[in-house]
């Protein structure tokens, strides 16, 4: 049975299953670090079993039994009483929490069917777009045919992209006379997953909408910029329609080689697992997200993490992806630094992304995205956050999308738009 996660009976139903499979999951992690101590290993030695045996066995098991029968009787009380508890009031507050969380578990809360799983969906100040269906109302109000598509970043939704009382999505309806239509997707899933998703979605939207984009211009931040990256991919090795309408694509700190963050995550896992006695705790590190772990290095394709255990220490292996033809690609990187740097001197970045990163460039020629110099800037003084309520990073987007409109994509591409 599916339930929204906008009803009351799914948003407890989601709870009651993370509360019983964290008991699980502690339980597990205990029995394991008990199982250790007794069996005292040396500090290098191989870790036991992890079970535990004699009554402290039978004590653990019960505890696992007891969980499953209260989550599994939780479940099914609240299926039952779905049509009586109703839908939840809209709560900004909630979704941002479930945003969170689906960033961090978004991958698990897919696979085991929890209610609280996000579904990708588009959305326009706040509301559900409905389209694809016989009857169903017009996709875009008014006449505009220019769509401005805001895709945000891990742990998000798209009442982050307001900020401080600015809103680049708002501000670009405002003076660009564009209608902003948000992404809203479950940013624990793999980047390419999501980058499917969504060119299938944007493919039913101009084709199925009562009123489709004749143009659009694309927006991301964060980890956004690799699932439009991934999506273009996508669409154009389905054939479908969408990629051909955009025109221009900016980049807010976008981890195109991936984030000092997760690199850094991955190596404390893997040095909890040296020692048998902390060994037990390294399975904390392998309940972040699929998407997570993409930021490891930026991955976009299938292919950078099928048949790959995403946990194991291993270098960069993603296939080079290319920019596309044809469209405007722009980027912004972040940092914290507010005094001039001398030519050459490394750059802090954004407190989460590097400023390599971010402009896509690499060691490796084949890995570097070809973005022209005048389509690059450094906004100093900019966190990771602050890139979505700065007023110059946003007079920087205006102009570039302004300067892409007003003058035709395929007269301003540079070469390495088209590399």
């Amino acid at each position: 049975m599916t339930t929204s996660p906008h009803s009351r009976s799914g948003h407890f139903r989601g709870l009651g299953r993370l509360a019983a499979e964290a008991t699980l999951g502690v339980t597990e992690l205990v029995e394991a670090a008990h199982a250790t101590i007794a069996a005292a290993p040396g500090p290098l030695d191989p870790p036991p079993a992890g079970k535990t045996r004699g009554i402290s066995r039978v004590v653990y098991g019960s505890v696992r039994g007891v969980a499953r029968l209260v989550g599994g009787g939780l479940d099914a009380a609240l299926a039952g009483l779905a049509p009586a508890l109703g839908a939840l009031p809209p709560s900004p507050r909630r979704e941002a929490l479930v945003a969170a969380l689906n960033g961090v578990l978004g991958d698990h809360l897919e696979a085991t069917g929890n209610p609280l799983a996000i579904r990708m969906r588009l959305r326009r100040h706040g509301e559900d777009l409905s389209f694809g269906r016989p009857g169903s109302p017009e996709g875009l109000p008014g006449s505009s045919r220019r769509v401005v598509l805001l895709v945000h970043g891990l742990c998000m939704n798209d009442a982050g992209w307001s900020r401080e009382g600015h809103d680049h999505g708002a501000a670009l309806e405002r003076d660009l006379g564009f209608e902003a239509v948000h992404v809203v997707y479950n940013s624990g899933r793999h980047v390419s997953s999501n980058g499917r998703s969504l060119a299938e979605l944007l493919e039913t939207f101009v084709g199925d909408a009562a009123a489709p984009p004749g143009e659009i211009a694309i927006v991301t931040h964060s980890m956004g910029g690799l699932v439009v990256r991934s999506a273009l991919v996508a669409g154009a090795r389905a054939g479908h329609a969408w990629p051909a309408l955009v025109r221009a694509v900016v980049f807010l700190g976008t981890p195109h080689h991936g984030a000092p963050a997760e690199r850094l995550g991955h190596l404390a896992q893997a040095a909890l697992g040296v020692s048998p006695y902390a060994r037990p705790f390294a399975r904390l590190g392998r309940l972040r997200s699929a998407g997570i772990t993409d930021l490891r290095y930026g991955n976009v394709l299938d292919d950078d993490w099928a048949g790959d255990d995403r946990f194991a220490r291993h270098g960069d292996t993603r296939v080079p992806v290319p920019l596309p033809g044809g469209i405007a690609f722009f980027a912004v990187a972040g940092t914290t630094a507010t005094e001039p740097v001398a030519p050459g001197a490394r750059i802090a970045g954004d407190g989460l992304v590097s400023v390599a990163s971010a402009l896509g460039h690499h060691r490796d020629p084949e890995r570097t995205l070809a973005l022209a110099p005048g389509r690059t800037w450094i906004a100093p003084g900019t966190d990771h956050l602050a890139l979505l309520a700065s007023r110059a990073v946003y007079e920087r987007v205006r102009q570039w999308l302004d300067d892409a409109g007003a003058g035709g994509v395929a007269a301003q591409a540079s070469p390495g738009d088209r590399a």
